[in-house]
């Protein structure tokens, strides 16, 4: 395993916690645009959840690709789905991407061993 990451979706929910008491109406904002963002309409919650995690890996974002890895999970997403959205990161992140894809995989597959 290179990293824990449902210990690291904990972690960083306790300070984003503090973040959202610090900086109130800016989080509020952002979940507001977060809320808009993944309500679905042409495209499924669960395509948007992929979507935001091949983002997560073309912008090498760790925290990114933990929590948008517990959403795909919670949205049903395969690892089928996973892998073809991995492809089309590493498609537009070059090597980086491969690097992330790798991370985001394995972030799906332990937050899948978690939901059993």
């Amino acid at each position: 395993m290179h990293k824990d990451w449902p210990r690291m979706a904990d972690e960083l929910s306790g300070a984003l916690r503090d973040l959202r008491g610090g900086a109130p109406e800016v989080m509020k904002a952002f979940s507001g645009i977060a809320q808009a963002a993944l309500k679905a309409d042409a495209l499924d919650t669960r395509t948007k959840e992929l979507i935001a995690l091949g983002i997560a890996v073309a912008i090498r974002c760790d925290g990114c690709v933990a929590f948008h890895a517990e959403a795909a999970v919670r949205q049903g997403a395969s690892r089928a789905e996973v892998l073809e959205t991995m492809g089309m990161a590493v498609y537009m992140g070059a090597g980086p991407s491969v690097m992330y894809a790798a991370q985001a995989l394995e972030a799906f597959d332990q937050f899948t061993a978690q939901a059993r």
